[in-house]
């Protein structure tokens, strides 16, 4: 079985994306992408995003998802949902300028309020990040693109060795199952 082709971090116009839902999950089906979750910003949408995001018509199994504003401090938390799993990812540490030891401090100090992570994103809008690939940090390395508009979409993305499965998806994530790449998601 070959790995499956996936971004976990991805914005339409329910929040600060430019691309409708439709239109954004249709430039990763040209990709040749197998999942993607939108995770529109928290303080931004309503009701209404989670009644469309069952209803979009896709060949991609799409997750649904939440970027989520962490109270203490700036920071942005991925929470990607599987269909009993969730999977909650530390986003963009290189937007915030944070040293490893700040991501790391950072990482404990939400853990501590309760919120478990599984990954931080080792990219910014899909351009690799790699001192947050550091051992040092504690949470698997996911790569997204983050993206916002059609430049950002296939920039960064995993590859997952997992069934098509949401849950199984997320589990394989977990488990380290999964390989990060950068460059044209078409190569």
């Amino acid at each position: 079985m070959p790995p499956l082709r996936g971004n976990l971090h991805a914005h339409t116009t329910y929040s600060d994306g430019v691309e409708r839902p439709a239109r954004l999950v249709a430039a990763y089906e040209a990709l040749g992408y197998d999942f993607l979750a939108i995770t529109d910003h928290e303080d931004r949408i309503g009701a209404s995003y989670w009644r469309a995001l069952p209803r979009l018509a896709s060949r991609l199994l799409l997750f649904h998802g939440v970027e989520l504003n962490y109270d203490r401090f700036d920071q942005h938390i991925g929470r990607v949902l599987g269909d009993r799993e969730t999977l909650h990812v530390l986003n963009h540490p290189a937007r915030y300028r944070l040293s490893i030891e700040e991501t790391i401090e950072r990482a404990r100090v939400i853990e501590r309020d309760g919120l478990r992570l599984d990954a931080v994103e080792v990219s910014d809008t899909g351009h690799h990040r790699p001192q947050y690939a550091s051992d040092e940090i504690p949470l698997v390395k996911l790569a997204t693109d983050d993206a916002h508009r059609p430049v950002h979409v296939g920039r960064a993305w995993i590859e997952v060795d997992a069934p098509r499965d949401r849950d199984a998806i997320i589990r394989a994530i977990r488990a380290g199952d999964f390989g990060v790449r950068f460059g044209a998601a078409a190569e």
